[in-house]
């Protein structure tokens, strides 16, 4: 696997043979060849940053869509592209407020799906960049979740608390701007958890509502002809008593069930990290048709 950028953090998880709108030469080769990723070339880019086709400062999908021809060229065969979902934008698009649209900066529907189409035209995949941890606290999940009545299913789309004091061996990550891991929500009158910012409260997978919710966001733009995923933050899906909360085997389940479910039983590439004496390493989860890539990861 080539890379054109470097990423910061990966993990992957890839549709390597659902056909998608016209790109029969792609459904094709996928087909043919499911480990079409091991020798992709791929290019990371930031849509906002790439390419500006109304001159207002930010770049946008007609933009990118423009410029397939010079990715072309440069013998680019898949596009990783980092969040373009709307949202408050306080953590780069990684806090998204609504799964299933485009960021207005960067344009419409209509655009990404003639972005797509002449992807596929010249046998260029598209990667997108998903965040399932967590939500922006602007998501209607979570302004739904702090009204609903506590123990609720509504409640419980993400994970509350009386205390602070729970879960006292996971680690914080960014400690230069969070003291803990838990944030008081006024309206709730109870403690959220969040891993990252306290904007972003995590998503409780062990609610199975959640888990659909998410299955209907990854197969919503699978059916737009993405090619495949890359799956941020996903070491920290399931919270456990006593645990750092890390790489927990009932994360690797969760991973496990999103594959099945959401690309109907074919055969698909998932990544994430496992722990092993201090260093992250490669975890292959074979299933029959699972395997696990590695790259790297830092969040």
């Amino acid at each position: 696997m080539h890379f054109c950028d470097q990423p910061s953090h990966m993990t992957l998880l890839n549709d390597l043979t659902r056909p998608v709108p016209d790109s029969g030469a792609i459904a094709r080769t996928a087909a043919s060849d499911p480990l079409w990723y091991k020798d992709a070339i791929i290019y990371q880019l930031h849509v906002k940053a790439f390419f500006d086709s109304s001159n207002d400062g930010i770049g946008d999908f007609e933009g990118l869509r423009r410029k397939l021809d010079y990715l072309q060229d440069l013998g680019v065969t898949t596009l990783w592209l980092l969040p373009f979902y709307p949202s408050p934008l306080r953590d780069d698009g990684y806090d998204i407020s609504d799964y299933k649209n485009i960021n207005p900066s960067y344009g419409k529907m209509a655009d990404f799906k003639a972005f797509i189409r002449e992807a596929h035209r010249r046998d260029i995949r598209v990667i997108t960049e998903l965040i399932i941890n967590h939500t922006s606290d602007q998501h209607p999940w979570f302004q739904r979740a702090r009204l609903a009545k506590p123990g609720s299913k509504l409640r419980d789309f993400y994970l509350w608390s009386d205390t602070d004091q729970k879960f006292p061996e996971t680690r914080i990550i960014f400690v230069d701007t969070e003291k803990s891991n838990w944030a008081w929500d006024p309206v709730a009158q109870a403690y959220y958890w969040h891993r990252f910012y306290s904007h972003q409260p995590d998503l409780n997978f062990d609610n199975p509502r959640v888990f659909r919710a998410v299955v209907d966001v990854m197969r919503f733009w699978l059916d737009l002809g993405v090619d495949g995923m890359r799956l941020d933050a996903v070491p920290y899906l399931i919270e456990r008593e006593g645990t750092i909360n890390e790489n927990l085997p009932e994360t690797h389940e969760v991973l496990r069930r999103l594959r099945a479910n959401s690309t109907c039983g074919t055969p698909t590439a998932c990544c994430w990290p496992r722990q092993t004496n201090g260093r992250r390493t490669c975890c292959n989860i074979s299933a029959r048709a699972m395997n696990a890539i590695w790259r790297s990861i830092s969040r």
